[in-house]
């Protein structure tokens, strides 16, 4: 473990090293981190889009997965053990942007369970693509 401050050095390096590699293959970018929070983004590709050309809901709901683990990371702010428990997603429009931004935040910290929310959006917040809540576990 070690203590997790930085969105730009650190937040980088632990995307690169501590997640699978299809995650990386999205080229998610780590925009901000701060304490409880994080912004993430990914750009519009053919590889992530379903027919019509939409972003498909499988990398939507990966991306705000990811970006959650940063807010909760930095909610504590150390890059502990954790797991997904819980995420629900509702889905409001297609994601049909150049990118797609991933606004994560932590809305209530436990012991060993978070709470979290995340708001993706194609660059205007207030038209959402997504709303996703989520639990986390600290193992």
């Amino acid at each position: 473990m070690s203590e997790f401050t930085d969105a730009d050095a650190d937040a980088e390096a632990r995307l690169a090293e501590d997640f699978a590699p299809w995650i990386n293959d999205m080229d998610i970018v780590v925009e901000l981190v701060t304490p409880g929070a994080a912004v993430l983004r990914i750009p519009q590709s053919v590889r992530l889009n379903r027919d019509g050309g939409a972003m498909c809901g499988q990398a939507i709901m990966s991306l705000a997965d990811t970006a959650m683990a940063f807010a909760v990371a930095s909610s504590v702010g150390d890059w502990v053990p954790m797991t997904t428990v819980n995420q629900t997603s509702s889905f409001l429009r297609p994601a049909d942007g150049k990118e797609l931004y991933a606004e994560a935040r932590v809305i209530k910290r436990g012991r060993t369970i978070m709470y979290g929310e995340v708001i993706l959006h194609s660059g205007i917040r207030e038209k959402p693509v997504a709303n996703v809540t989520s639990t986390y576990m600290l193992l």
